[in-house]
């Protein structure tokens, strides 16, 4: 039996790590229980089904003929998605194109517009950027993208983080991306994200997949849908190992779907079950000098996440009288238990005052010496290769909420109108515990923790335990107007209030009450001079309060660590957002294409910036910030062959001068402070992207390849624009298939095929009083998040 938390290959053993494979074992084991016993069941089923059941291909659709004459009616987000006016729409067959579970990468490589930074080193944790703005699992990123699953918030409550490795890809139907939209709630700054799953409806069968490839990647994945006249059944499982590109980078994930549904012709109702537990592992970003001479590489290690996840949720709809009005709604609650390891080097050295103590550098004030919890000074070890520090976290959210809507849809002489009043009403409680304790750098830059937890008098590292609760209401229009033929108005509208209450189980340091109202207007123009061609015009606002997590980590004395630490209170402004845009679309020929343009102006945008203690920041309103630009995309087929082109103009900007600390940057004073001008970019955005994708598709095989160019961008901590950005890189991928039989089909995929090295993220590090036993002369303080070199994987798929 393995030793491994679990009983199996994880993120670390019991023997490297016996603490923490202890204190992991405790923290998760309540919710893995749930969770494999969800898989164990829809293991059960998919077998049960595949002996007992002769089932049609999941790529077969449901027809009038074979009796489903019930409807399906599932809430995809608040005031329903008007699907045509999407700016991305990838189905099933889009999303597919790997021939396995692929959600994030089939987003990067089919809209120039999106990208993927590799911020936390691991894959399964990129950030998602669109139009500038961001949608990530990181704490200390600004949120700007709202994210739906099946009509209820993914994005979690205490820092509207989305944790992409909760989402059971296998499970997803259709992914729509919209621009800013009042409708859509806190934090759609950008736009939404909106995925459905599947059902048993739209996807009878059965499906299995299995693949394998370079650097330990195992990952296998089974459906089952079943259908009748009016109920239907379908489950998923997901089960992904991969030992990590880079060294000390294992991750382990597992998920479970499931959707029970039952469909009339004037009501239906579904019930939605997610699970997932998964250990993750993701070493940050490294230094220049050190990928130069060995790209697998990091610079501080473990860095740690353990993700236990499980939601369930009612989807009911129901017809009104006679004339087509309706009901829907979406309730949910769920759980997650979240825990985090990360070591990192410190400012810590034996004080120069008395050689038998420990002091804290890199404060304006010279040297402080370092406390533990007693209030005691700590002491100096035989540490050789420098000191560090051990942190963790422990967060622990319940949510839940409710959405009703009433629907009524009307045919005129001028058009279809619709009109969606409805409103919405999500609440979470998260109880929310760190600490740091003071490590040891080993010879390979792991850091052991030594005991003794570090609590300053000052507040700068001290342990936390904060209970946030949040309560978000909102009520909501969606109005369109048919004014003519070929001429529409969409009037939106959406009234937010969201209140926070942050509660210090340590002290009264972290509490606080804050409460965040607005009213938030689109309007927008929707024209069809000729048949195939859609003109649209409008503007809309949208506001995002701050999180507990940005609340409580506002504070420039009391900054908090890169890793989820909250320390400090003071009040932040809630962000507005201005969006103007422009768009067309329309069929030539073969030919479908795309353009559109559009200026965000952000009020009051939050920023998460350095503090003067190494590896801590916080929170600050900075101003005005602007993001405008351009897109084009557009796709040919013909017959077998398929190809799509896409081009992105971003510029994001900073619209008002303020004073930043960045004691790394070139441009820096002597106080390690820089200007930030208007006109200055924001750091994460490259300005241009562009993708070329191309697909040959015959009856036993298909190959297909595509390429992502993406020019640099300036690394966090310039934003004064001082330095060089990160070098521009195009990566080549490469997939093909093979059909054996009418149920296996074999497939293979290359990614990064010519093995370009490329960073898609760039920060500061400070590495000259570390010993970099590859590169001991290094000096560079700039640092990068390197892209996946070559990776082949293999597989097969079988449908029955």
């Amino acid at each position: 039996m393995s030793n491994s938390f679990g009983d199996r290959d994880g993120a670390w053993s019991r023997r490297s790590d016996p603490a923490l494979w202890h204190k992991a074992r405790r923290t998760g084991a309540r919710t893995a229980t749930l969770v494999r016993g969800l898989q164990r069941r829809h293991a059960v089923l998919a077998c049960s089904l595949c002996l007992g059941t002769n089932l049609p291909a999941l790529a077969q659709q449901p027809t009038a003929d074979e009796g489903n004459s019930g409807s399906t009616i599932i809430v995809t987000a608040p005031g329903g998605t008007r699907s045509d006016d999407a700016q991305l729409s990838l189905d099933e067959d889009r999303l597919g194109e790997a021939a396995r579970p692929d959600l994030l990468s089939a987003i990067s490589r089919s809209v120039a517009a999106v990208g993927l930074q590799d911020a936390q080193g691991n894959p399964f944790q990129p950030n998602l950027s669109y139009r500038g703005f961001v949608a990530s699992p990181l704490q200390g990123q600004a949120q700007g993208l709202a994210v739906y699953l099946d009509g209820a918030r993914f994005n979690q409550p205490f820092g509207d983080t989305v944790q992409f490795d909760l989402l059971p890809e296998v499970a997803i139907q259709k992914l729509e991306i919209f621009e800013s939209n009042p409708l859509y709630g806190l934090n759609a700054l950008g736009g939404a994200i909106v995925l459905q799953t599947k059902t048993g409806r739209t996807s009878p069968g059965i499906a299995v997949t299995a693949a394998g490839g370079a650097f330990g990647e195992r990952e296998v994945a089974g459906e089952a849908g079943w259908r009748g006249r009016r109920a239907s059944i379908y489950a998923a499982v997901q089960q992904t190992r991969d030992r990590g590109w880079r060294y000390f980078s294992p991750s382990r994930l597992r998920s479970s779907f499931a959707d029970l549904g039952w469909d009339g012709e004037r009501a239906g109702l579904h019930l939605k079950l997610v699970g997932a537990d998964n250990d993750l592992t993701g070493n940050g970003s490294v230094p220049v000098e050190l990928y130069a001479l060995d790209r697998r590489a990091v610079f501080t290690h473990p860095d740690i996440t353990l993700n236990r996840f499980v939601r369930g949720s009612v989807h009911p709809w129901l017809m009104l009288g006679n004339s087509g009005d309706r009901l829907e709604g979406v309730m949910y609650l769920q759980r997650l238990r979240q825990d985090t390891l990360n070591g990192d080097h410190a400012d810590i050295e034996v004080c120069e005052a008395a050689t038998d103590l420990l002091c804290l550098e890199g404060r304006s004030d010279g040297e402080e010496p370092l406390f533990d919890e007693l209030g005691k000074a700590i002491g100096a070890s035989s540490s050789e290769g420098g000191y560090g520090l051990v942190n963790r976290s422990k967060s622990r959210g319940q949510a839940g909420g409710i959405l009703v809507q009433f629907v009524r849809e009307r045919e005129t002489s001028a058009g279809k109108g619709r009109l969606v009043v409805g409103f919405s009403h999500d609440a979470s409680r998260t109880q929310f515990n760190s600490s740091s304790e003071l490590g040891m750098l080993t010879d390979d830059r792991g850091v052991e923790g030594l005991g003794p937890i570090v609590s300053q008098l000052d507040g700068s590292i001290t342990p936390v335990s904060l209970s946030a609760r949040t309560s978000y209401g909102g009520l909501f229009l969606a109005h369109t107007i048919p004014l003519k033929p070929m001429l529409a108005a969409e009037l939106d509208a959406r009234w937010n209030r969201q209140l926070v209450r942050l509660d210090d189980q340590l002290g009264t340091a972290l509490d606080g009450r804050h409460l965040f109202k607005r009213l938030n207007l689109a309007a927008r123009l929707k024209w069809q001079p000729a048949s195939g061609i859609v003109l649209r015009a409008g503007l809309a606002t949208n506001s995002r309060a701050p999180t507990p997590a940005e609340l409580a980590c506002a504070d420039e004395e009391a900054p908090c660590s890169l890793t989820n630490f909250f320390v400090g209170d003071p009040p932040l402004n809630q962000v507005v957002t201005h969006t103007y845009s422009a768009d067309a679309n329309g069929r030539t020929g073969r030919l479908n294409w795309q353009i559109a343009a559009y200026r965000s102006v952000n009020r009051d945008d939050i920023q998460f910036v350095s503090s003067a203690v190494r590896g801590r920041a916080y929170f600050r309103n900075v101003g005005s910030t602007r993001r405008q630009g351009a897109e084009a995309h557009a796709i040919y087929e013909n017959g077998p062959f398929r190809a799509a082109v896409g081009y992105a103009f971003t510029d994001a900007t900073f619209r008002t001068p303020t004073i930043l600390n960045s004691p790394l940057n070139p441009g820096a004073d002597d106080s390690g402070r820089i200007n930030v001008e208007p006109g200055d970019q924001i750091p994460g955005v490259p300005r241009h992207r562009f993708t070329v994708q191309a697909k040959l598709q015959r009856r036993a095989w298909s190959i297909g390849a595509d390429v992502s160019f993406s020019s640099g961008q300036h690394f966090f901590g310039d934003e004064n624009n001082a330095d060089a950005r990160t070098p521009r890189y195009s990566v080549l991928n490469l997939r093909g298939s093979a059909t054996v039989t009418r149920q296996l089909r074999l497939f293979g995929e290359v990614r990064n095929a010519l093995d370009v090295p490329f960073a898609t993220f760039g920060t500061y590090t400070e590495v000259d009083d570390i010993y970099l036993k590859e590169a001991p002369n290094a000096t560079n303080p700039r640092s990068i998040g390197p892209g996946t070199p070559r990776r082949v994987t293999v597989g097969m798929s079988a449908e029955f």
